[in-house]
């Protein structure tokens, strides 16, 4: 079987596989979040953190909820950090430095998991399971309960209330994402990876010394670390290392973890607005959109122009022989077009045109499908603004779901598409333009700009993974990647927040002959090209300056 075959049938599983799960899925998560029952546990928890959950919340109560809850996790965290130089089961590691200590804590509370360190070499036993672990549940389910909050916005008339932030984070957590990566985990290691807390071995000598391998947790920290699209690897080479990602079919597996809750809630949506087909339109956007950006990176990464690449059957530079280029190929492009940034290979040894590929999945926002909720949201807020493009179109108010799309709701959307790529652009700017910055660069010209501009888009739209040759555990980096990670979760969800408040408190529109179906094909088409267009203007000059440039040289 020729390599080109073998990814084409690997995909055609993977499609099956989500296929499979959507609509049980998909439908058991709406009816999580429209339960009025809370289970026993989930009561032990109201109790002990003082909330009352059945009280309904407008969105500036929720907004309180959720920041304070993050405020809370990012101290939390650092402090652990900062601790571990004293704690047990640290195997022997010292104390996180302040600058790096808050990069991972504001990487680990905001979806990122960006690191600027070894994980085998800088994290015990506690920082990895009490502290980055326990963050990858809460900051998807985080994610989760406002994607929620926004479809109640939709469906919800003349309330403005938004349902209750603790009650949401608990069920994502209870309900869905603990079950899920348990029963991820029994696979896992059951097809070989590893699940202890050993401490550090010899395994050898290997040209006159020995190689050191700790052990750990991996296989439920990579269960959730896939399955709520964090990314975070135990291991520094993350899902190419053997013990985290062992085989083809674990590849594979990982690859379904990390798709499967953003793409089902596309049903959850359509449950809960009372109409699947509107969820089947957003699924068919994201799905298009995926398949479309898959087919482009291995026809780039299989066809490259090159003796050596034509020799080999691709450019299998930086990519694991056992996975392959199909493999890495569609882990690469399902990884930047979520939230996950969870890497099988060297997104910097990709072909340019590759490699830029990767950062645009990325600038897109992440919404194709995007992480655990904020692909979801991510897309509505883009179905917003196709509404109102289609409206100045034919002259007509635009309405989505019934609702109007007025002066308040085009501002929101327009401040929520605005934060990210002016995060990406300045602090990119800024990194080029000082003098230190860029000697943190690997590469010089082209593909050294891509290194730092990667770097930026991974931070600021919460994907977390990288370019490999950006030295990115300095201060400047530690801090302003994570400035970009606090701002690049955050504001958004405020603007998220504020657009599901003041869809909520109107009455619905009756349906007329002249309104946009938005359940058809046509405004599929159109949220695509909108969706494209946009970034494309955004982001275009940058990525002319580093990828393209770099692709059409080579």
């Amino acid at each position: 079987m020729g390599p080109v075959l073998a990814g084409v049938l690997q995909l055609i599983a993977l499609i099956a596989a989500l296929a499979l799960a959507y609509i049980p899925l998909g439908t058991y998560m709406a009816k999580v979040y429209s339960s009025d029952r809370h289970w026993r546990v989930e009561k032990w928890i109201y109790k002990g953190i003082g909330a009352n959950a059945d009280t309904e919340m407008r969105w500036p109560a929720y907004l309180r909820g959720l920041l304070a809850f993050s405020l809370v996790s990012v101290l939390f965290l650092y402090l652990l950090q900062r601790l571990q130089g004293v704690l047990p089961g640290s195997l022997g590691f010292s104390s996180i430095d302040p600058a790096q200590a808050f990069n991972t804590a504001a990487s680990f509370v905001t979806n990122t998991n960006w690191q600027s360190y070894y994980g085998e070499q800088a994290m015990g036993h506690v920082v990895q399971t009490a502290g980055l672990a326990v963050q990858n549940f809460v900051s998807a389910a985080v994610g989760m309960a406002v994607a929620v909050a926004l479809v109640r916005g939709f469906a919800r008339t003349r309330s403005g209330e938004l349902g209750n932030f603790w009650s949401d984070l608990v069920r994502g957590v209870t309900r869905i994402l603990l079950p899920g990566a348990a029963i991820a985990a029994v696979v896992l290691v059951a097809c070989g990876v590893i699940q202890n807390f050993s401490g550090i071995h010899e395994v050898g000598q290997f040209l006159g010394g020995s190689q050191q391998w700790n052990g750990g947790a991996v296989a439920s920290q990579e269960a959730i670390k896939e399955f709520g699209t964090n990314g975070g690897g135990y291991y520094n080479a993350n899902s190419a290392h053997p013990f985290e990602n062992p085989t083809p079919f674990t590849n594979l597996f990982e690859i379904f973890l990390l798709l499967v809750i953003p793409f089902s809630l596309t049903r959850t949506f359509g449950v809960m607005v009372g109409s699947v087909k509107q969820g089947y339109a957003i699924l068919a956007t994201m799905a298009g959109i995926w398949v479309g950006f898959v087919a482009l990176m291995m026809w780039t990464e299989f066809a490259h122009h090159g003796p050596a690449l034509q020799l080999a059957g691709g450019a299998y530079e930086g990519k694991e022989v056992r996975f392959g280029v199909g493999a890495s190929s569609i882990f690469a492009v399902s990884t930047t077009l979520t939230s996950t940034g969870a890497v099988d290979s060297s997104h910097s040894s990709f072909t340019g045109l590759g490699g830029g590929i990767t950062m645009l999945g990325m600038m897109l926002g992440e919404i194709a499908p995007g992480g655990v909720g904020s692909g979801l949201y991510g897309m509505l807020v883009m179905a917003v603004i196709a509404v109102f493009i289609a409206g100045l179109m034919v002259g007509r108010t635009p309405e989505y779901l019934g609702k109007k799309i007025g002066t308040r709701e085009i501002k929101l959307a327009a401040c929520y598409i605005l934060v990210t790529p002016a995060l990406v652009l300045v602090f990119t700017a800024a990194s080029m333009a000082l003098p230190t910055p860029p000697h943190s660069m690997l590469n010089p010209g082209a593909h050294g700009f891509s290194e730092v501009l990667y770097a930026f888009a991974s931070a600021s739209n919460n994907n977390g993974s990288a370019f490999a040759g950006l030295n990115a555990n300095t201060d400047w980096f530690n801090t302003m990647t994570g400035l970009a990670m606090l701002l690049g979760r955050f504001l958004p969800m405020v603007f998220v927040l504020a657009l599901a408040g003041s869809l909520a408190e109107q009455k619905p529109v009756p349906v007329t002959a002249g309104t946009l179906r938005t359940e058809k094909p046509l405004f599929t088409g159109l949220l695509v090209g909108a969706i494209l267009i946009i970034t494309g203007l955004t982001y275009f000059p940058a990525l002319a300056l580093g990828p393209l440039a770099e692709g059409l040289a080579a």
